[in-house]
C-alpha cells in the first residue's frame, strides 16, 4: 500500500510505503515497493543502510560502493573491518595513550 502524505502545518510531502515484515531464513526481511527501489536506484545485490535519527526514525540509502585500489582484494578488506570491529576497544585504548 503507498500513498502521499501531507502533514498538517507541513509544506513537506511525504511518501508512505505499508508493507508486512516476512521471515527470510533465520532473518526478517521487507520487500521495497519497485517506486521506492527505483528512487533509491536499488537493485538485487546492492547494499543500503539503514540510519536511525535521534528522533528514532530510520532513514535508507543506498550504499555506496567505492573502487578499491587494485592492489587491495575485497575479502581483505572485509577482514580487517572484522577484526577492526572485534578490536576497536582495544585499538581505542592505544590511541588514548
Amino acid at each position: 500500500m503507498n500513498g502521499v502524505v501531507k502533514m498538517p502545518n507541513d509544506k513537506r510531502k511525504m511518501t508512505r510505503y505499508i508493507r508486512k515484515v516476512g521471515r527470510m531464513g533465520n532473518s526478517l526481511g521487507v520487500s521495497l515497493p519497485k517506486r521506492l527501489a527505483e528512487r533509491l536506484e536499488v537493485s538485487q545485490g546492492d547494499e543500503i543502510e539503514f540510519i536511525e535519527n535521534d528522533h528514532g526514525e530510520v532513514v535508507l540509502k543506498k550504499l555506496r560502493q567505492s573502487k578499491l585500489p587494485e592492489n587491495v582484494r575485497p575479502e581483505v578488506l572485509e577482514a580487517f573491518f572484522d577484526v577492526f570491529e572485534e578490536d576497536e576497544g582495544i585499538l581505542e585504548d592505544l590511541r588514548d595513550r
